[in-house]
This record gives C-alpha cells, sequence and structure tokens, in this order.
C-alpha cells in the first residue's frame, strides 16, 4: 500500500501511527493514514483488517490511578 521510500511502517507494527498522512478531517475526529489505519482523535484506532485498538491517551499529570 505505502509507496514512500523508506516506506511506512505496516499496519501491524508497533509504531503504525508514524505512516503518513493521506487524509486529515479534523472536523470530524479522524485522519487515514497510508499504511491504511483509521487513526481518530481520542486515539483510537481501526486497523484494515477491522481490528479496532480502544483510545490510548495516557493519563495526565494531575489524574493518578490508584488501586482499589
Amino acid at each position: 500500500m505505502c509507496q514512500h521510500q523508506p516506506p511506512c511502517p505496516t499496519a501491524d507494527s508497533a509504531d503504525r501511527e508514524s505512516a503518513r498522512l493521506v487524509a486529515h478531517h479534523p472536523e470530524q475526529g479522524w485522519s487515514l493514514l497510508c499504511n491504511g489505519v483509521l487513526l481518530f482523535e481520542d486515539t483510537g484506532e481501526l486497523l484494515p483488517d477491522g481490528q479496532i485498538i480502544a483510545p490510548h491517551r495516557p493519563l495526565g499529570a494531575d489524574r493518578v490511578m490508584t488501586a482499589a
């Protein structure tokens, strides 16, 4: 799919989010990367094979998780 040199990371690579943008629609909250990944503004992803990656936005410094 990617025609860049060097090629962008594939959709199954750990660094898939570093692929180049093909389409960017901030008004709708998503971007399409050249590896076929749909990247959403909440940091969720939809991979070309239909796999869903849940949002993985880091917690802010003011929000610390504690054990219950």
